[in-house]
């Protein structure tokens, strides 16, 4: 899974280049700051770089019950958010979105990730969505695309700070959860879309095998989320008074110097 995140990577950040290119330029655009904190616990679950978007609340990612998406899968099997953020521009619902990527890559637990966008008030609405480390297809997101409203109707920022809990993280149904080193991201796994097809749909993840491959592995031993109070992450979006300009070099300025990080972080948590 080593080389298969390594080259989602290199598609995210030409992904979060274009959005930013891309970003609001009217009278009412406001730089908005986004963090993203990892609440998990030593040797616990990760986070791949977190993908968001700004939207006027049309953008749905997923809906329990249902199949998820190419770009979901994308997202909950690689960390690779790049079909997800063509979904989102090819839903016209936003012009701005991104992927925010922790200091050594994943977003590991104490680590603390930020960006500035540039976004306009009509984009009322956030959305985010990651995957869960190490997993087969375990991701956070939000389903409700209102559910995080950053605006008011009268174009007022209101911003947003909530945490996300364990209970909350998902399974998209796309691949079997075996926990085998070959077909699990961040164990093991060397090639993208190896898994075995699941052909299933969005529900709530039943949690890591007990005492299987993943829990019994030393650098995860606390990595089951199912246990009562496991937080994943605390979100918030706030107003900044920063120019465009800079957050949108703020934004790629990130990604960019990214690459090398990202390849030790993986030798870090190997």
């Amino acid at each position: 899974m080593k080389h298969s995140i390594i080259q989602s990577l290199k598609i995210v950040t030409m992904v979060t280049v274009t959005s930013t290119l891309a970003m609001a330029s009217s009278a009412t655009a406001a730089t908005l700051k986004v963090t993203i904190e990892s609440l998990a616990p030593e040797n616990g679950t990760l986070l791949t770089p977190v993908w968001v978007g700004f939207h006027n609340g049309l953008f749905d990612i997923y809906d329990r019950g249902e199949a998820a998406s190419p770009g979901l899968e994308g997202i909950a099997e690689d960390g690779n958010a790049a079909v997800l953020s063509q979904e989102f521009f090819a839903s016209g619902a936003g012009s701005v979105d991104g992927v925010i990527p922790g200091p050594n890559g994943p977003v590991a637990s104490g680590d603390i990730a930020q960006a500035t966008f540039t976004v306009d008030s009509t984009s009322r609405y956030f959305s985010y969505a990651a995957m869960i480390l190490p997993s087969n297809d375990a991701f956070i997101a939000n389903g409700n695309p209102l559910a995080i409203e950053i605006f008011d109707e009268d174009g007022n920022f209101t911003g947003a700070d909530f945490t996300v809990l364990g209970s909350q993280v998902l399974d998209a149904g796309t691949e079997v959860n075996d926990e085998q080193e070959t077909t699990t991201a961040f164990f093991g796994q060397t090639i993208p879309d190896t898994g075995t097809p699941e052909n299933g749909v969005v529900t709530l993840h039943p949690g890591f095998i007990p005492g299987g491959p993943i829990l019994s592995t030393p650098a995860f031993a606390q990595a089951d989320f199912t246990v009562d109070g496991y937080q994943i992450a605390r979100i918030k979006v706030e107003k900044v008074p920063e120019s465009s300009t800079t957050g949108g070099l703020l934004a790629i300025g990130g990604l960019l110097w990214l690459g090398s990080r990202w390849r030790q972080s993986l030798n870090r948590f190997a």
